[in-house]
């Protein structure tokens, strides 16, 4: 009896001590704030790749970068945007020589300085976002491997951010038909059309181009080269009416023909829009739209390891 009186007295824990720790800890648990949330971020495959809700979400995103291209592009310049003006008069000059005096290229009863400007005006901003886009992503490779946002938003801000200099150059084609003395007519509210078809062309292969070059940066010299040959396609210094008739067809392969012909009847009254060949360069660009969205989400998984 002794015995078991003195283990009583010596012990120290009092009765119920583990309830009481098992009660503090778990208030102390309680009070502890909860653990965040793992979030899993993985790239989705097949047509759930296309969302478009998501691009909605980040268009701050997008106007921030396209901004930044445009604020950043002359930065460091001499002239700044004056650019925008000179490349397209300088161009203007050079195919007036060699085209217009010396070839004698036709140009439909206007004066072949104008008609060649307002050929310009679409294509430049055409070739401007077409290399910008497909060089956007390797561009963009340290904001890509950093953060999560859509990929898509990169060669989208790039195509975006040439509005800047067509505004600057239209101003000039409005210039040069006031010298000319050529009047505008109600054909030009079709403007804003031509100009969101010829960004969506730039955009449509802009897409693949910016892809492929991810993986063979081969790419970035092939661009220049590309849309070299493209313009000589494209009835920039010349009218599409010295196209053979049995090759028409074909001409609305290239989506930028029909634009730069619009172009000329928007601004100069020449002739009338072909039905039947934006119809065939719609179909054309939705198609290199769609399926170069489809094969630069499919890619966008591999963007961060190999970019």
């Amino acid at each position: 009896m002794n015995g078991l009186d003195l283990t009583a007295t010596e012990s120290t824990e009092p009765v119920g001590a583990s309830t009481a720790s098992e009660a503090s800890a778990g208030t102390t648990a309680a009070l502890a704030p909860p653990a965040a949330p793992t979030v899993r971020i993985r790239a989705s495959s097949g047509w759930r790749a296309l969302d478009l809700a998501e691009l909605w979400r980040y268009r701050d995103l997008l106007l921030f970068l396209a901004w930044r291209d445009v604020t950043v592009r002359y930065k460091q310049t001499a002239l700044g945007v004056a650019w925008a003006v000179l490349q397209p008069l300088l161009t203007m000059f050079v195919f007036a020589i060699f085209f217009g005096m010396l070839a004698r290229v036709p140009s439909d009863g206007v004066p072949y300085a104008l008609f060649t400007l307002v050929g310009l005006l679409p294509w430049q901003l055409f070739s401007f976002a077409l290399t910008q886009s497909s060089q956007s992503l390797v561009a963009e490779q340290r904001l890509i491997t950093k953060v999560y946002f859509p990929r898509l938003i990169v060669p989208l801000a790039s195509v975006a951010s040439g509005l800047a200099d067509f505004a600057v150059a239209f101003f000039l084609v409005l210039g040069a038909m006031a010298f000319y003395r050529v009047e505008p007519t109600v054909n030009l509210l079709a403007v804003p059309l031509l100009v969101l078809f010829a960004l969506a062309t730039a955009l449509a292969v802009g897409l693949w181009l910016a892809a492929l070059n991810v993986q063979y940066r081969d790419v970035r010299y092939a661009v220049p080269f590309l849309t070299q040959v493209w313009m000589f396609a494209t009835p920039v210094a010349y009218p599409s009416s010295l196209v053979p008739e049995a090759y028409r067809p074909l001409y609305g392969l290239n989506p930028m023909a029909g634009v730069v012909e619009s172009f000329r009847w928007a601004l100069l009254g020449l002739g009338e829009p072909s039905v039947g060949l934006m119809v065939v360069s719609a179909v054309t660009v939705l198609v290199l739209l769609v399926a170069g969205m489809y094969y630069f989400r499919r890619l966008e998984r591999q963007f961060t390891d190999i970019v």
